[in-house]
């Protein structure tokens, strides 16, 4: 079975040639600080335009309407949030506590031209930043994200979390705490998969 590329990933996303051009010089730079630094699983790497860009990529049409501002937490290796930064959201923030990982998304994101700004911080430790959508990916249980998220979005953005099999516990667990609307999408990266939209976050 041959691999999905970037070929494949512009057919489902529909991107321009510029904007795919964009995205494959983030993909070599990628491919280029792997080695040096574990950024993403090294088995997942042969298949990155499929398992990392189209997995961040498909958020794109679940962001709300008029969004400009997007603070991504723990960006690691920038999934989702320098994807989403070249597709065209127009300011950016990726909040990393990794120095060497901040330092790949800074080369990252010039190579791309893309419009972000890199926090090497911990999530607690950045200024709230007036956010439309907050993001995250792989990174904690609902519960510990609507923590790091609400001083971001307070109750007037939307929150996309892209979730396993897991999930309906999670929203369990997490209703004891917050009041909240979720929509649910099913993943076209992950057949078990689920994207979370969440949105007037407050707490109980």
């Amino acid at each position: 079975m041959s691999l999905f590329d970037a070929a494949a990933f512009q057919a489902e996303t529909g991107v321009s040639r510029e904007t795919l051009d964009r995205l494959a010089a983030y993909e070599a730079t990628l491919r280029k600080w792997q080695p040096k630094i574990n950024l993403v699983g090294p088995s997942t790497l042969p298949d990155a335009w499929r398992r990392h860009f189209l997995d961040s990529a498909q958020l794109h049409p679940l962001l709300p309407e008029g969004t400009r501002v997007l603070v991504d937490l723990g960006s690691c290796a920038g999934f989702p949030g320098l994807v989403l930064a070249i597709m065209g959201v127009p300011e950016v923030h990726l909040v990393e506590s990794d120095s060497r990982k901040c330092a790949f998304l800074r080369e990252a994101a010039r190579v791309a031209g893309a419009p972000v700004t890199v926090h090497n911080k911990r999530i607690e430790a950045v200024p709230p930043i007036v956010a439309d959508v907050v993001t995250a990916r792989a990174l904690a249980p609902l519960n510990d994200l609507l923590n790091w998220a609400h001083p971001f979005l307070q109750d007037r953005g939307a929150a996309l979390f892209p979730k396993g099999q897991n999930v309906a516990d999670e929203l369990t667990d997490t209703t004891k705490y917050w009041k909240m609307r979720t929509e649910r999408f099913d993943s076209r990266t992950d057949p078990t998969g689920t994207i979370l939209r969440v949105s007037g976050i407050a707490r109980v």
